[in-house]
């Protein structure tokens, strides 16, 4: 780390960007860790962690992104019917910011997949089964959170409930890719479309920013769309969509 420290000062001193720095550096770290794990310590197969190439099938990637869109438009159509406000913000280009914007969630969410839902929800999951491995994973995820502006108990709660349906579609679809596309599904709607804050961290929004105009434990408030009830509601109908699909394809 030592010897990472000065080019990462320097890059960060030209770029100004130390959060998408330190999540691609998260990302590499995690990515050769798994990689490490998987062919020199404990050898398996990349299909045994979600990340083989069927896995990564466009059939698979496409419906863990409907199934993570579904879940937080559902969420947030439930709030634009009166808990939501769109107020005035600068001018800018609202469409260069959404590169920028997807720019960075894309890698930050793959991060957290590999970190989370990869191989230690593999190993987790042979000792203890599947519910113990999701509910296990799925705390340290939501304590992943608690370094974010404004967290509260109930928001990283909501946010360990998003770990349990993050890992519902990576074992659905036995693909981690597909957890990474849901994931990165449900924070781009808010982001990017919405101009809203992503688990309290808010991004550029040119133009338009829409912001809370209800109670806290409905919209999330400066937490977000995903950190109130209707969140919860566009969660379970998503885990109710995967139950069922599971019981079909068992039947």
């Amino acid at each position: 780390m030592g010897l990472l420290a000065g080019p990462v000062t320097w890059l960060v001193a030209r770029t100004g960007q130390r959060i998408r720095i330190d999540e691609l550096l998260t990302l590499v770290a995690a990515l050769a860790a798994t990689a490490i794990m998987l062919r020199s310590i404990d050898v398996r197969s990349w299909a045994e962690v979600g990340l083989a190439p069927p896995a990564a099938r466009a059939r698979v990637i496409g419906m863990g992104w409907c199934v993570g869109f579904a879940a937080i438009g559902l969420a947030c159509s439930l709030l634009v019917v009166g808990w939501l406000r769109i107020t005035p913000a600068e001018p800018g280009s609202s469409l260069a910011a959404a590169v920028r914007i997807t720019v960075f969630l894309v890698p930050a969410a793959l991060a957290e997949e590999v970190l989370c839902r990869g191989y230690v929800l593999t190993v987790i999951r042979e000792r203890i089964g599947t519910a113990g491995a999701i509910g296990a994973t799925s705390f340290a995820f939501g304590l992943l959170h608690v370094s974010n502006p404004g967290w509260t108990m109930a928001s990283v709660g909501i946010v360990a409930l998003a770990g349990i349906f993050l890992a519902a579609v990576r074992v659905a679809y036995d693909s981690l890719y597909a957890a990474w596309a849901a994931h990165v599904a449900w924070n781009w709607v808010m982001a990017v479309p919405l101009h809203a804050p992503v688990s309290g961290l808010r991004f550029e929004a040119p133009d338009y920013r829409t912001v809370s105009a209800g109670p806290a434990w409905i919209t999330g408030g400066a937490w977000g769309p995903e950190g109130g009830l209707a969140a919860v509601l566009g969660m379970m109908a998503g885990l109710a969509y995967l139950y069922a699909r599971r019981r079909r394809e068992e039947s």
